[in-house]
């Protein structure tokens, strides 16, 4: 395999690392996704890009290669990408683990969603991220975090557009994630608001402040506080959480429960995404019917207790019965292994992973283990349109509580269309 120009080779089969799932499946809302020429049966598909602080991070991935560039071209982007990825954790040998437990894993999702591993992000970006969470679906999260940057958040770079038209913009902008500091000012709530953060905007802006400490004072001019003293106040706001590493998991999510816009959900996707903590599985409604359509959960005392809209209702003693259920289950990575049943049971991952009766196994890149994602790339009527709001890797356009159908029932049904197309007339 030839190496692009620019670009060097970290070699890593799909089965470690699959960037299709990963980077679309809610847990970073900042990467870019652009279509390349297909050039070979074994060359990339797709270019994923992200902008880390003072560079911009491009991926492409083959069968058995992930290949990565930075501009500029710093020697710490390798490390940051083996830290980031997690790639010191052997995730075939997770997944035989689970798929010994778990007859579910091992039956429905095993094979098709392999190299879905957890990322190591900045708990910061990730905190923030998941305030934006909150009664939304990924589409519109990533919108949110995409605005962020662009309006608070340092230009990172400007690179070429892969294979763009030549009637459409040829380059693009990428920004980074703000400082605290940047989105601490009073008047950043009024400034969110009239982006579409709604309730949020207050949360984002004094849970920055909280975390600055009541004596930083932002100010609303440009010049009066000085660049040294934002950057040491932000350096030591981003260091105490990611202190919170080294504490136990129930005294980092405490810590967390003090600030604004976090509750015991956002709290754990920060604890398992950006804080280490690795057996913490985050519960929703929607994990909440995982447990009982996959798994035969019943709360204890009320098993047919719903809601008004006939969703089961997550009281805080079944959040934790459901979380200490799937630990004993998965053991210490049950975090990761949630996130694969997870991703594997939302609707606009309905076919992945599947070869539908017109193809034939092998017969293209995408069949042969790339397989594509929910996530294409932008047409061409909504290529530059994107490049101005700043729309990333959009996934599902519904919400979580939208989701039509379990992963059970789906897979049936396909087994069923598959035999009856294979008899004989």
């Amino acid at each position: 395999m030839s190496v692009p120009v620019g670009f060097r080779a970290l070699p890593i089969p799909l089965a470690q690392l699959s960037l299709d799932t990963v980077l679309a499946c809610g847990q970073s809302f900042r990467w870019f996704k652009h279509a390349l020429p297909l050039d070979h049966p074994t060359s990339a598909t797709h270019e994923y890009r992200f902008a880390l602080h003072d560079r911009v991070v491009s991926l492409r991935q083959t069968p058995d290669t992930l290949l990565w560039k930075s501009l500029p071209d710093y020697d710490s982007t390798l490390p940051w990408l083996r830290d980031y990825f997690q790639l010191d954790v052997d995730l075939e040998s997770l997944y035989t683990t689970w798929a010994l437990r778990d007859s579910v894993f091992d039956t429905l999702v095993k094979d098709r969603f392999r190299g879905l591993r957890m990322l190591r992000q900045d708990p910061w970006e990730n905190l923030i991220s998941f305030i934006c969470s909150q009664n939304n679906h990924i589409s519109r999260i990533s919108k949110m975090v995409q605005a962020l940057c662009t309006h608070f958040g340092p230009r990172a770079g400007t690179l070429p557009i892969p294979d763009a038209p030549a009637d459409e913009p040829t380059e693009q902008d990428y920004y980074a994630f703000p400082p605290p500091s940047a989105l601490a000012a009073p008047s950043t709530a009024a400034k969110l608001r009239a982006l579409g953060f709604g309730y949020r905007a207050e949360y984002i802006q004094r849970t920055a402040q909280m975390l600055l400490g009541e004596e930083y004072v932002p100010c609303e001019v440009d010049g009066w506080t000085s660049e040294t003293a934002r950057e040491t106040a932000d350096a030591k706001a981003q260091s105490a959480l990611v202190a919170l590493r080294e504490r136990s998991t129930d005294e980092a999510r405490a810590e967390l429960l003090k600030l604004m816009g976090v509750g015991r959900k956002v709290a754990d996707c920060i604890l398992l995404m950006s804080l280490d903590k690795r057996e913490v599985v985050p519960v929703d409604t929607h994990v909440y019917q995982i447990a009982i359509k996959h798994y035969a959960y019943r709360a204890p005392g009320s098993p047919s207790k719903s809601s008004a809209n006939g969703k089961p209702t997550l009281t805080p003693k079944i959040y934790d019965a459901v979380a200490s259920k799937f630990v004993d289950l998965w053991g210490d990575y049950a975090g990761w292994a949630h996130s694969v049943l997870f991703t594997a049971d939302l609707k606009s991952f309905a076919t992945y992973g599947l070869i539908t009766p017109s193809e034939t196994p092998g017969s293209s890149p995408t069949k042969a283990g790339l397989s594509e994602s929910p996530l294409s790339s932008p047409t061409k009527r909504k290529r530059a349109r994107n490049i101005n709001t700043a729309v990333v890797l959009e996934a599902a356009a519904e919400t979580l509580e939208e989701e039509e159908g379990d992963l059970v029932s789906r897979v049936k049904a396909r087994k069923r269309q598959r035999s009856s197309s294979n008899v004989p007339r």
